[in-house]
């Protein structure tokens, strides 16, 4: 069984929100990816993006900074 890691998990309110953020992401060097929301998070659309929680807190105050702002940042175990 693969041990289960911790993570940031960034949601959005519209999936529009969620395409803008990730090319945001691409242009800034912000590493992580765009996954399903996880079933125990609600949100407006269903597309987040997932990053480690070290890149989260190096990469916090330019994901602030950005035109889109996610809705809700969450810690999961995954």
């Amino acid at each position: 069984m693969r041990e289960k890691k911790d993570y940031i998990i960034l949601t959005f309110s519209t999936t529009r929100s969620a395409m803008r953020f990730e090319a945001f992401a691409a242009e800034n060097g912000i590493p992580g990816r765009t996954i399903p929301v996880p079933r125990e998070i609600s949100a407006g659309c269903g597309i987040a993006w997932r990053m480690d929680v070290g890149a989260y807190g190096e990469y916090r105050e330019t994901i602030r900074s950005g035109g889109t702002a996610p809705e809700k940042v969450t810690a999961v175990k995954m």
